[in-house]
């Protein structure tokens, strides 16, 4: 089960009460006083595991605690500190609370740890109130609770190349082509229902992450169709690939889709119509030739000041150079990021 974003309640451990004690020893009539403190109760941490590409088990435990602090005894024994909570979220995750805007914090690479609630001190024990001038205190304090908040979790998948377009114009067909992914594939709008990613292995030496945002539409940032539950998985991509059906067959016009999805990336977020941008048609298998729609796609593509791509993913032609241009342009960022 893919799930991408959660509420979850995360409660810190209490801390342990202090104790009030005497010593009681033979030989010794009048001991002084010697209850421990109580136990910190427990903290509960997050921590990113690259294994992990889902927020599921918040969806079934929806609320975690952490242990609670031992009380102190006598003795001046200390009680047991709680035992912390560690839970794993799919790297790409962000954390906010429930009702506020800022992110806590974003978990952008594996093994990262934040301490999402902090358990509650232990309690002092009478022992620590003792002085030269209260030599038999009874004073004690009790532990103190936990920190107890409601988090937003969000994943934002993590890919160099987004994959945008209308839905059925190929997209899950061709990320199973250039990569081991095996989306599921048919001929019926909205056959992709959660984000694919997929390994590209250049050669030895590279290879890069793609992802299958499943399909856009008009009004999609405004929640429409699949909506903004997908527009968020572009937010970290490096380069978009357009993806635009160029058959016969189809009763959209391509031109007037492609400023559809650039429209609707820009009302979501305009840092996205920056990012830089592959255009790519596909089906040129079922031109037949026709290949009137075709030299209109690469006017556009150049007043877009785009890189132009004609492929049938599903013959496969084509693919070779478009997989070299996306890996050179990663190559390039990276060069200028460096």
């Amino acid at each position: 089960m893919f799930v991408d974003q959660v509420k979850a309640t995360l409660r810190a451990g209490k801390g342990g009460n202090g104790c009030v004690s005497f010593r009681r020893e033979r030989g010794v009539p009048r001991g002084g006083p010697d209850g421990g403190r109580g136990g910190d109760g427990g903290s509960i941490y997050l921590i990113s595991d690259e294994n992990l590409h889902t927020l599921a088990y918040f969806r079934f435990h929806p609320i975690n605690n952490a242990r609670k602090g031992a009380h102190g005894e006598g003795g001046n024994r200390q009680g047991k500190r709680g035992k912390d909570l560690s839970l794993r979220v799919p790297v790409g995750t962000t954390v906010k609370e429930k009702d506020g805007d800022a992110i806590l914090f974003d978990f952008v690479s594996p093994d990262q740890k934040f301490l999402i609630v902090k358990g509650g001190k232990g309690g002092r024990g009478n022992a620590s109130f003792a002085s030269s001038i209260h030599r038999a205190p009874r004073e004690w304090k009790e532990g103190q609770e936990g920190k107890e908040k409601e988090f937003i979790l969000e994943l934002k998948l993590i890919a160099d190349v987004g994959l945008v377009g209308f839905p059925n114009v190929g997209k899950s067909t061709l990320i199973s082509r250039i990569s081991a992914a095996r989306p599921a594939i048919a001929d019926y709008p909205f056959t992709t229902l959660i984000p694919n990613l997929g390994v590209v292995d250049v050669d030895e030496l590279r290879s890069f992450v793609i992802a299958d945002i499943p399909g856009l539409i008009d009004g999609a940032h405004l929640g429409h169709g699949l909506g903004t539950q997908f527009l968020k998985h572009v937010e970290r991509t490096k380069i978009l690939l357009h993806l635009i059906d160029i058959s016969p067959y189809t009763e959209r016009d391509p031109v007037q889709d492609f400023k559809i999805v650039m429209r609707e990336l820009e009302a979501f977020s305009p840092k996205l119509i920056k990012r830089h941008q592959i255009f790519a048609v596909n089906k040129i298998d079922l031109l037949k030739g026709k290949k009137n729609g075709l030299e209109e796609m690469k006017k556009l593509a150049r007043k877009e000041g785009m890189p132009f791509f004609a492929i049938s993913a599903l013959k496969k032609e084509g693919l070779g150079k478009l997989v070299e241009e996306m890996a050179n342009t990663l190559d390039k960022i990276k060069e200028k990021s460096e």
